[in-house]
C-alpha cells in the first residue's frame, strides 16, 4: 500500500471509530497519522498500541477499537487454497482435536492462531447463499468442542500433583486464558475473511457493539447490565466532583451597588475596587417520582442508583415510586446501603399496586400529592421517571400541573424515542406541554442531562 493509501486506510479506520462512538477529533486524526511514520506498520502489535495511545481515552472505548482495528488492520491470513475449492476435503475432528490439545499445552500463541486460521478455512465454511461462502465462528467451535479438553489438559498441566491446591488453580487459570486465546483468534478470523469478501464497514455494522454507555436502557441484555452497573457508579462521582466545583467557583455573591459607589469616591468615582454580598449557596432538595412497572423498570433501576449516589448534592433526597399507586421508597436507599438490594426490597415491599399492577400515572399523581403534599416546595427539584404510557386510562395531567408549579425545577426523563412520544397509549406529548421532558435512552444522554441539573 503506498503513503497516500495508507493515510486514505487511515482515514477510513478514523470514521468508522467515529460511527461506532468513539470520539475521534481532527487533532487525534493528525497523531494518528504521525504514529503511521514512527512505528512499523507491519508490526501489528506497535501498530495497534500506537494507535490506542492517541485516539482511546477512555478503557470503555478499548474493545470496539480493537475490534475495528482487526477488521481494518487484519492480520496477513496467507494463501487458502480450500476457499476456491468446490468440493475441499473434509478434515478428520479427532485430528484436529489432537492437534488443539497439543497447543494448548505448549502455550504458543502465534501457533494457536495459525491454528486457528486452518479450522476457520477447514470447518467454518458454509453456503450462505448460492455461490458465495460464509463462514461462522460457532460451527468452528462446535466441531472443535474446547471445552471438552479441560480435564485432559489439567491431568496434563498437573502432571500427577495434587488436586485442589494452589497448582490445580494456576492451571485452570492457564486453561481458561488459553481457551480465550483460541476463541478471540477464531472469531478475529471469521472477521477477516467477512471484511475481505463483503468490506470492512459492513462487517462493523453488524459486529461491532454499541458502547455501554450507549446501550438503551430498555434493551439492555443480561450482559450489558453489569457494565452499565459499572458505568453509573464513576459517572455520578465525576458529576458530584463537577457540581461542587462549580459550587466553589460561584462563591462571588451579587454586586453591593452601594458599597462599591461608595468606596469609589476614594479614587475619583472610578470604580476599581467592587464588593458583592456574601453569597448564599442554593442546595436544592431532590423529589424522584419513578416508574417502576416492568416495561421500565431497567431504566428506574439505573436512574435511581444514580439518584442515590447524587444524595450529597442535595440538602434532602426522596425517592418514590410507582405502578399504578405510589409509596415513598427513601428507607430503601439510606446512606451505605447496597443498591442491588434496595432495588430488589423495593419490589417485594413497597405497595405499589393497587388495582391490576399495570401502570397508572393519573392515579400514582393523585395519590403522591394527596398522601405527601409537604413533598414539593419552592426549593424542591421534581424528577420524573417513566415512559408516559398509562394503558389508555386519565393521565392526570391537572394533579402534574400542579406539582411542576409548586417545584422550583421539574424534568420528566423518558427512555423512549422521542418520535414514539403519543403513539398508542403514551400520551408523553401530552405531559410534555406542563413539564420539561427529555430523551433519556442511555447512560450518555443521562450524564448530559444530570450535568445541567442543580442550578449553581
Amino acid at each position: 500500500m503506498t503513503r497516500p493509501g495508507l493515510l486514505s486506510h487511515l482515514a477510513d479506520f478514523v470514521r468508522a471509530l467515529r460511527e461506532a462512538g468513539i470520539p475521534v477529533g481532527v487533532s487525534e486524526g493528525i497523531d494518528a497519522a504521525v504514529v503511521l511514520g514512527t512505528v512499523d506498520v507491519l508490526d501489528r502489535r506497535q501498530l495497534r498500541e500506537g494507535l490506542a495511545s492517541v485516539v482511546v481515552k477512555r478503557p470503555v472505548h478499548r474493545p470496539n477499537f480493537d475490534a475495528l482495528f482487526d477488521l481494518w488492520w487484519p492480520r496477513v491470513g496467507g494463501p487458502t487454497t480450500t476457499d476456491d475449492d468446490p468440493d475441499p476435503p473434509v478434515p478428520d475432528p479427532e485430528a484436529l482435536r489432537a492437534e488443539l490439545a497439543r497447543l494448548l499445552l505448549d502455550g504458543d500463541d502465534d501457533a494457536l492462531r495459525r491454528f486457528a486460521r486452518e479450522a476457520v478455512a477447514a470447518l467454518g465454511r458454509a453456503e450462505s447463499t448460492p455461490g458465495r461462502q460464509s463462514f461462522f465462528s460457532y460451527r468452528v467451535l462446535r466441531a472443535l468442542s474446547p471445552d471438552t479438553l479441560v480435564a485432559q489438559l489439567l491431568d496434563a498441566l498437573l502432571a500427577g500433583a495434587d488436586r485442589g491446591g494452589l497448582a490445580e488453580q494456576v492451571a485452570r487459570n492457564t486453561i481458561r486464558e488459553r481457551l480465550a486465546t483460541l476463541r478471540a483468534a477464531i472469531e478475529e478470523e471469521v472477521r477477516r475473511r467477512a471484511a475481505e469478501e463483503r468490506g470492512p464497514d459492513a462487517v462493523a455494522r453488524s459486529t461491532v457493539r454499541p458502547l455501554v454507555d450507549q446501550v438503551d436502557f430498555l434493551r439492555a441484555q443480561q450482559q450489558d447490565l453489569a457494565a452499565l452497573r459499572r458505568t453509573v457508579a464513576p459517572l455520578a462521582r465525576r458529576l458530584a466532583a463537577r457540581l461542587a466545583a462549580k459550587r466553589r467557583h460561584g462563591r462571588t455573591g451579587r454586586l453591593d451597588f452601594r458599597r462599591t459607589v461608595r468606596s469609589s469616591l476614594a479614587t475619583g468615582g472610578v470604580p476599581i475596587l467592587t464588593h458583592h454580598r456574601p453569597h448564599r449557596p442554593h442546595k436544592p432538595e431532590l423529589v424522584v417520582l419513578c416508574d417502576v412497572s416492568g416495561s421500565v423498570a431497567g431504566f428506574s433501576h439505573f436512574t435511581l442508583m444514580l439518584t442515590a449516589a447524587l444524595r450529597e448534592q442535595f440538602s434532602r433526597v426522596r425517592a418514590f415510586a410507582f405502578v399504578d399507586t405510589c409509596d415513598e421508597v427513601t428507607r430503601f436507599f439510606a446512606p451505605g446501603a447496597d443498591l442491588v438490594t434496595a432495588t430488589q426490597r423495593l419490589s417485594r415491599e413497597a405497595d405499589l399496586v393497587w388495582f391490576d399492577g399495570h401502570s397508572d400515572y393519573g392515579h400514582a399523581f393523585e395519590v403522591f400529592a394527596e398522601r405527601w403534599p409537604e413533598a414539593v416546595g419552592p426549593k424542591t427539584s421534581l424528577l420524573v421517571l417513566g415512559d408516559g404510557r398509562t394503558n389508555y386510562r386519565a393521565p392526570g395531567t391537572a394533579t402534574l400541573r400542579g406539582l411542576v408549579t409548586r417545584a422550583r425545577h421539574a424534568y420528566w426523563l423518558n427512555p423512549e424515542p422521542r418520535p414514539q412520544w403519543g403513539s398508542g397509549d403514551s400520551v408523553s406529548d401530552v405531559y410534555a406541554e406542563h413539564i420539561e421532558m427529555v430523551e433519556c435512552r442511555n447512560a450518555e444522554q443521562l450524564a448530559a442531562f444530570v450535568g445541567r441539573l442543580l442550578p449553581v
